[in-house]
């Protein structure tokens, strides 16, 4: 009859030991979460209403203490409408060990007058220009370049930051 081997503690400690000095994992500062905004152009947008929580990705520029962003009237904008408190969620992913992961608790803006429209506009332009997007993506050329009977009017929205936070893996 065989005998199982117990395991040799000598060979097991060095490495667990080993392991642990190679993952770390830890949070990021306010300045790393801002930088990885700011690098970033697809988030995730969470917002909750009338007992439903909706996730999906939009695409942003993040300036100053504002996440910009704009969309057709539907479903999130009416729930952002009727409750304001929204969380975003950025990562940037390396592999399954290294990653950063950035989230804001914020407040929903609906930027209706023409001057903030245009200022959202151009910081949008500005920000995703440097990229190839298509036309979901794409911020028109000006608030008033929609015709109102053929498409709707974008609505251009801030998301003003109250909470971040943001943690990381690194092997």
């Amino acid at each position: 009859m065989f005998q199982i081997a117990k395991p040799h503690v000598q060979f097991i400690q060095p490495f667990v030991i080993w392991m642990k000095t190679l993952v770390m994992i830890g949070r990021l500062t306010k300045g790393q979460c801002q930088r990885i905004l700011i690098a970033g152009m697809i988030g995730r947008l969470g917002c909750h209403s009338s007992g439903k929580t909706y996730v999906l990705p939009i695409t942003y520029v993040f300036d100053g203490g504002y996440i910009y962003a704009h969309s057709k009237d539907g479903l999130k904008l009416t729930m952002m409408r009727s409750n304001p408190d929204v969380c975003f969620q950025v990562d940037q992913i390396d592999d399954l060990c290294n990653w950063r992961s950035v989230i804001v608790w914020g407040k929903f803006e609906e930027l209706t007058h023409s001057e903030e429209q245009e200022m959202a506009l151009n910081i949008l332009i500005n920000g995703l220009h440097p990229y190839h997007t298509g036309d979901s993506v794409k911020p028109p050329k000006s608030t008033g370049d929609m015709n109102p009977r053929r498409e709707k009017k974008p609505v251009f929205y801030r998301i003003s930051i109250e909470e971040i936070s943001g943690r990381f893996e690194k092997q």
